[in-house]
């Protein structure tokens, strides 16, 4: 397993990181005892998880992930250490999270101690903001003209950043957090968090996990320059695209118990005809090369220069068995030349 640094922390994590959005939905205890124990042995040692989780939220299911990981950490309370533990705080617009309301200072405050006390330890890594409490270009929403910009109260914006981020500084002094990150942020917001840190005596960010995969690749390059630039680092999350990169939703086909034959949040926006064009040219040019198109497609976003940590997920042993196998060698020169071509046909298939 190979390690690289937290952008501008100390901290060191692999270049695997374990999602759990599946646990406690897809995924029972013992499932994720079983994941935690085989990632760890292989040598990830960077775990992600959020309040929000397990995914599809719901009432019934919120939180539930942080407690399985708590029932873990209560049991090899000795592994804590060698653990770099992410959880991240919701954003407006779930009713059965803080009645749906914008994050603030309070709620904050209170919703890293609730983490906390469901995670069973006594301090967070790595605490991040899920999404902004503006509309941003994220889960769909990024096809030109889709949102507007121009309707934002900007200072507005940044005076509600600033009080987050005093209320994570708050959180730090206490030792209840390491550092501070982001989730589905865009480079405005990215520089508002850097200047305010510059500004104030507040925490530096180190980290922003987006969407990001040879199917989403909108990131590249202006805000993983930004990231490379300003030592944030940059954590892919859906490298597989929702699972649709294995080729396991071509043809309409939704097997029971996956992601897609579930109810999503904000719908099957990645299943669309060009899309699914897409996968199966990607699919047919994994396997010309001897590969699979899970090994293709994961080594691609691993190999993105700005790319410190990729978060994948799994509901089954073998599934994980695969995904971290591969990242254990780079993709051969030729398969590069071949994804760089596809990504000229298909820049933009959802």
């Amino acid at each position: 397993m190979q390690y690289a640094r937290l952008g501008s922390s100390p901290v060191k994590v692999s270049k695997v990181c374990l999602g759990t959005m599946t646990w406690g939905c897809q995924n029972t205890q013992a499932d994720a005892d079983a994941q935690l124990d085989y990632a760890l042995a292989q040598g990830v040692n960077f775990i992600d998880t959020a309040e929000m989780y397990a995914v599809p939220p719901s009432a019934q299911t919120y939180g539930a992930t942080e407690r399985i990981i708590g029932n873990w950490l209560s049991r090899h309370s000795a592994k804590r250490q060698d653990i770099v533990l992410a959880t991240k705080m919701a954003g407006p617009g779930l009713a059965h999270v803080r009645n749906g309301t914008e994050m603030t200072p309070e709620a904050l405050l209170q919703a890293v101690d609730d983490s906390l006390s469901r995670l069973q330890t006594d301090y967070i890594d790595l605490y991040q903001l899920h999404w902004p409490n503006r509309v941003s270009p994220h889960f769909g929403k990024h096809a030109v003209g889709h949102i507007g910009f121009s309707a934002v109260d900007s200072e507005q914006q940044t005076a509600q950043i600033l009080g987050l981020l005093e209320a994570l500084q708050r959180c730090v002094d206490a030792g209840k957090i390491r550092y501070c990150g982001l989730s589905n942020e865009t480079p405005w917001g990215i520089s508002q968090y850097l200047q305010l840190s510059r500004e104030h005596t507040v925490p530096r960010i180190v980290s922003i996990q987006n969407e990001f995969s040879v199917l989403h690749s909108k990131d590249w390059p202006y805000l993983i320059e930004q990231c490379v630039h300003e030592q944030v680092a940059y954590l892919p999350w859906s490298p597989l695209a929702g699972g649709a990169l294995t080729g396991k939703y071509l043809a309409g086909a939704r097997p029971a118990g996956t992601r897609w034959s579930m109810l999503q949040r904000n719908g099957l926006f990645r299943d669309t005809p060009e899309s699914n064009q897409a996968i199966a040219v990607f699919t047919e040019l994994a396997r010309s090369h001897g590969v699979s198109p899970v090994t293709a497609a994961l080594g691609w976003v691993a190999q993105v220069e700005g790319v410190t940590s990729t978060i994948i997920g799994a509901t089954s042993m073998e599934q994980l068995q695969q995904n971290i196998a591969a990242f254990s060698e780079p993709l051969p020169s030729a398969m590069l030349d071949d994804i760089a071509a596809f990504l000229r046909q298909f820049p933009a298939p959802f």
